[in-house]
């Protein structure tokens, strides 16, 4: 385990303990109530009687609920202490976080550029090559015109929400089937998978531009009120409606060939967008996470061996039933007018022109000499 997914985890980890301890300190609060209404009522009663057993009773009934009260106070104080500690904490731990991702990002941009080095230092030796053979040169010409004919890379931008104040999701599960299944298509070099998560409604757009994705996730939580539960700077739930969704897709929607709303209730979503989209996918009602997981995984999987939208859905379908999980009717499809989902491709890899013709074992030789 990398020292990111480590510090990742601890992030986590304190956002649950942040929401068990508020939790606790929501039970003791609503004990306030109950125990001042008990201390008023006592109060009452030693104000309507003049016998001085009543009176002695009522006293000391009203010490014992002040007393309770006194000890949900401090229960109280306690919590907001122990939670404003666990956020100094989850800051320490998000600056982890984010130290480390530049880290990575860093030796990724090393890597890049050390590779594109060793492309010019390959390609300074077949420029060479090329000069002192002719055939060579010829052949060398061809290779290059089916590396240009390579399908340029779709991407498929998972866009992740789960507030501390929810439910929590599995959705790194998800986003980690997704990723290991995409890996073994027949067309995974054509797949680019990128994610996002604690998505704010700011980083929607953000992440569109950046990424500019063919295909749009979205995991985690929906409402019955046609909303997608994001999140705020606190983490905490902040829902974005339908119409806005809407308007977002519609502003980005160029290059977004399908919208994927992973969450519960999010079958008019999925409606809305499909008439500004080609395809999108919602859910009629609630979804269980292995549902979720193992539907989306297959669809992923299908549209990665180049199949339709249509097939790919069809078999996210059975692999459900196959699974023995009772959901396959959960998930539903809608395609924008005149779209024919069983001829909408989105992984669609360019063939390499054939007939032509060169020397025997040519292709061979001018592999090995250019180090490709």
């Amino acid at each position: 385990m990398s020292l990111l997914e480590i510090y990742r985890g601890n992030v986590q980890r304190k956002r649950e303990e942040i929401s068990r301890l508020q939790n606790d300190k929501a039970k003791e609060q609503n004990k306030i109530a109950d125990f001042t209404s008990k201390m008023q009522r006592a109060s009452e009663a030693i104000s309507r009687t003049k016998n001085i057993s009543t009176i002695q009773s009522k006293s000391k009934e009203f010490e014992r609920h002040q007393k309770d009260l006194s000890n949900v106070e401090r229960k109280i104080a306690d919590c907001e202490r122990k939670i404003a500690a666990k956020y100094k904490e989850l800051r320490t731990e998000e600056k982890r976080v984010a130290q480390e991702e530049e880290k990575e990002s860093q030796k990724r941009r090393r890597d890049e550029e050390r590779r594109m080095q060793e492309n010019e230092k390959r390609m300074g030796g077949l420029n060479s090559i090329l000069l002192r053979h002719d055939q060579l040169h010829k052949q060398a010409k061809i290779e290059i015109e089916k590396l240009k004919k390579l399908p340029e890379k779709i991407v498929v931008l998972f866009l992740a929400a789960n507030p501390i104040d929810q439910q929590q999701l599995r959705l790194d599960e998800e986003a980690r089937s997704i990723a290991e299944i995409i890996k073994k298509t027949r067309h995974r070099d054509s797949v680019k998978f990128e994610s996002c998560w604690a998505v704010r409604p700011i980083d929607v757009l953000q992440a569109l531009n950046e990424f500019a994705p063919a295909i749009v996730h979205f995991s985690g939580h929906g409402s019955v009120s046609d909303e997608i539960v994001f999140q705020d700077s606190r983490g905490i739930t902040k829902l974005v409606s339908k119409e806005a969704i809407v308007q977002t897709m519609m502003a980005s929607s160029d290059g977004i060939r399908l919208v994927f709303f992973n969450t519960c209730y999010s079958k008019k979503q999925a409606e809305a967008v499909a008439e500004h989209v080609e395809a999108a996918i919602g859910m009629n009602t609630t979804i269980s996470d292995e549902a979720a997981r193992a539907f989306s995984s297959q669809f992923y999987s299908s549209i990665g061996f180049g199949f339709s939208v249509q097939k790919s859905f069809d078999q996210a379908k059975a692999l459900l039933m196959m699974e023995g999980i009772t959901e396959e009717e959960t998930p539903e499809l809608f395609v924008k007018s005149g779209v024919d989902p069983n001829s909408l491709v989105i992984v669609k890899p360019n063939e390499v022109e054939n007939g032509i013709e060169s020397e025997p074992d040519a292709p061979q030789r001018s592999a090995n000499n250019a180090g490709l």
